[in-house]
């Protein structure tokens, strides 16, 4: 079974007693800060939770799956999210 956003947001509403509107707005904010300290190549760590940072990807050599064809990928960034201790010990 999965949550999706609403769900989240109406269970840590309840979980805080506040209303939804102000955890929806909390959640858009940190998302905020996520985004603009990934494109500032920081790294966020929550001990214990998460950690989260970009990473380089280098140009490579690469095929296409339809004409078998070779091209060349361009070198990129991407997002590497990192669990926790706590977050581990809660999936077994």
């Amino acid at each position: 079974m999965a949550k999706n956003r609403s769900d989240l947001v109406a269970e840590v509403a309840a979980k805080a007693d506040t209303s939804q509107a102000a955890v929806n707005s909390v959640l858009d904010a940190l998302f905020d800060v996520f985004a603009e300290s990934i494109a500032q190549d920081e790294k966020i760590t929550i001990p214990g939770w998460l950690a989260v940072e970009r990473t380089s990807r280098a140009a490579r050599t690469g095929r296409n799956p339809q004409t078998g064809e070779t091209i060349q990928i361009a070198a990129g960034h991407s997002v590497k999210l990192t669990a926790g201790s706590k977050l581990k010990a809660s999936a077994k």
